[in-house]
């Protein structure tokens, strides 16, 4: 192989396509949903350092992903990611890309009391995070679930216009079903997909996986750590912060926490026997999935802090093999996981598990 080759070689190594009619990403996102809401409070002059480090750590050529939805803080986390970008240097802002999930309806205190999908609400919510953001587009525009009174046809379609206008540049789904992408898909063509994938959060890869794969879908994978339960960061005796949703998340309560970490624990012998971190092993196996589905499916890593985004970053220079990865399944079977990954409430308003 020549230099040329070689320098090509790796720079599409740090690339991944979302789908056939997608862009072209870093192989890994950064979810910034924690940067607003739900985990407690947040620094922001921390949280903005740390969008700039990853936009830094992306090599010139690939387009980084930032991913937001308009109903994180009420609108706070588009307009902080809207700050990063507008202080960040050129050559990073024009290179950063923006996913975008809409339609979670909000109350003042901050609870969530359901989706509008109609296709005047896209059009609306459309023009609130353009003007949050500071930019004439958004990359890839996704309602973040499916509104039960509102075809997804119909969302679809108006996210299509949008893309007709030059409002919006691709059209992603969440959390759907294998039936709703393949409705969707017939509608416009999709980017990307975003669902939880993890070691213990594998559901998808009964259906929607070859769903996606047949229909040139990419996934963009959230919560590929577990809100942090799978990270080797979270203790039995951590006391979680106000406002931090984790506390009414099943795998974290009574006996369920005590379960799933004794999977980190299993999980972390193999971690200590290639020498990486559990959060480093946990993000490594999600990367090593999309070439054996034949999917491109890129983690979205949510990553608050400077050091935290590091140890991410860590996870593409970890190479698994078979044997690896075996080890890797062993020490977390598929389906181990105690608890639903929502409570039911939040349950009953995903697509994908009907």
């Amino acid at each position: 192989m020549t230099k040329n080759e070689s320098i090509h070689a790796t720079a599409t190594a740090a690339r991944r396509t979302l789908g056939s009619t997608g862009p072209s990403v870093f192989p890994l996102g950064l979810g910034c949903m924690g940067m607003s809401a739900l985990y407690g409070e947040a620094d922001r002059a921390e949280s903005i350092a740390t969008i700039h480090a990853y936009l830094d750590a992306v090599p010139d050529g690939t387009h980084a992903l930032l991913d937001t939805g308009d109903f994180y803080g009420m609108g706070h986390n588009e307009l902080l990611i809207g700050e990063a970008l507008r202080t960040a240097p050129a050559a990073a802002r024009e290179q950063a890309l923006t996913s975008v999930k809409f339609g979670a309806l909000r109350t003042v205190e901050g609870g969530f009391t359901g989706y509008d999908g109609r296709p005047e609400a896209v059009k609306n919510f459309l023009a609130y995070s353009l003007q949050r953001l500071g930019r004439d587009h958004i990359d890839i525009y996704r309602i973040a679930r499916v509104d039960p009174d509102v075809p997804i046809e119909e969302t679809v379609g108006a996210i299509a216009e949008a893309v007709e206008a030059g409002h919006v540049r691709h059209i992603g789904l969440s959390e759907v079903g294998a039936d709703t992408l393949r409705r969707a898909a017939a509608v416009a063509p999709i980017s990307d997909l975003q669902i939880e994938y993890s070691l213990i959060s594998r559901g998808i890869e009964d259906e929607i996986l070859p769903t996606a794969r047949e229909l040139g879908i990419g996934v963009t994978a959230y919560g590929v750590l577990s809100r942090g339960l799978i990270s080797g960061h979270f203790t039995r005796d951590r006391a979680l912060a106000p406002g931090d949703f984790r506390g009414m998340s099943p795998r974290f309560q009574g006996d369920n926490l005590g379960r799933n970490l004794d999977l980190v624990d299993a999980l972390r012998k193999v971690a200590d026997d290639k020498g990486v971190s559990v959060a480093q092993t946990a993000i490594a196996w999600v990367l090593a999935q999309g070439p054996r589905h034949h999917v491109d499916i890129v983690p979205l890593v949510g990553a608050r802090r400077r050091d935290r985004l590091s140890e991410a970053l860590g996870a593409m220079d970890v190479t698994l093999s078979g044997a690896d990865l075996a080890a890797i399944e062993e020490a977390v079977p598929a389906g181990a996981a105690a608890g639903e990954r929502y409570p039911a409430a939040q349950m009953a308003h995903l697509d994908s598990e009907h």
